[in-house]
């Protein structure tokens, strides 16, 4: 009598078992046409197949998210040059100690800005024991651009409140390694910006931004466009740290030129507290 066979089994061969079974022969995977072309990193790298690699990046983040539950994210934005209060007071010391002018002036600004790390600390906590009693549909996920300064600080907040979190980094020249408060399985690491900032509004409720630089900008001004002319639903959009912002961006001077409508300026709010900028979320969706 033939065996039984269950009807949830694949019916095609594994990829991964091909590999597998080629390696344990001793077959080499060498850079010629008969290797699996999904196995062929010089071919993946080509440019007629940027495509594929798009697509890769858009899937991988997105399956592994599904996969976790992680449908409604707060997004957080900021510089990755600040440091914590206790860091940053440490640098000062430092800095005084080797008596270099310009390091100390670098370490006492770092030091200035440090309550918004401690900030976007708490922000990410708020946000994550809120969702920590709420029914998973109704759960809010910390998600940053995965590096350090108020990226970690949110990321860390998430982490100290026993919740996850998550990290879509961007793989450059200068840039460190993922922090280490992010969920590990929800760490995702990006070659293309176009890709990673797709990914930061697919599953955003609410956009927080920190003071930051050119970085921040981008990704500030990108979402502020992409709400402005429809191609995204209306989201809370909060500038943290109303003195920077209203010193970096005269959103009035705009409207007084007449290049955007007095009720574009609707589209951001300002707030100085964690409390301040998590009300207005709440407040925007009735939570």
């Amino acid at each position: 009598m033939p065996s039984t066979r269950n009807i949830h089994d694949p019916r095609l061969a594994d990829a991964w078992a091909t590999l597998q079974a080629h390696s344990t022969r001793g077959l080499p995977l060498d850079p010629d046409a008969s290797r699996l072309a999904f196995a062929d990193p010089e071919f993946l790298l080509r440019r007629e197949t940027r495509g594929i690699r798009f697509q890769l990046e858009l899937l991988k983040p997105d399956l592994e998210q599904q996969a976790h539950g992680i449908e409604n994210t707060i997004v957080v934005f900021g510089s990755a040059r600040f440091r914590s209060e206790e860091e940053a007071a440490a640098l000062v010391v430092a800095a005084e100690q080797a008596g270099d002018e310009a390091q100390l002036r670098r370490a006492r600004a770092l030091a200035r800005n440090s309550h918004y790390y401690e900030k976007a600390r708490a922000f990410g906590r708020i946000v994550t024991e809120y969702s920590a009693s709420r029914q998973p549909d109704d759960q809010l996920f910390i998600c940053t651009g995965g590096g350090p300064g108020i990226m970690e600080a949110a990321n860390r907040g998430a982490h100290e409140a026993d919740g996850i979190s998550v990290g879509l980094s961007i793989a450059l020249p200068m840039e460190e390694s993922a922090n280490r408060y992010i969920t590990p399985a929800l760490s995702f690491r990006f070659h293309y910006f176009a890709l990673r900032k797709m990914h930061f509004m697919m599953r955003a409720k609410a956009l927080v931004a920190f003071p930051g630089g050119f970085g921040t900008l981008d990704e500030l001004f990108e979402v502020i466009t992409l709400v402005q002319t429809r191609k995204a639903k209306q989201v809370p959009i909060v500038l943290f740290g109303s003195e920077y912002w209203k010193k970096l961006v005269d959103f009035e001077f705009l409207v007084d030129e007449g290049v955007v409508s007095p009720t574009d300026l609707d589209l951001v709010q300002h707030a100085d507290t964690p409390e301040q900028a998590w009300a207005i979320i709440r407040d925007f969706y009735q939570l």
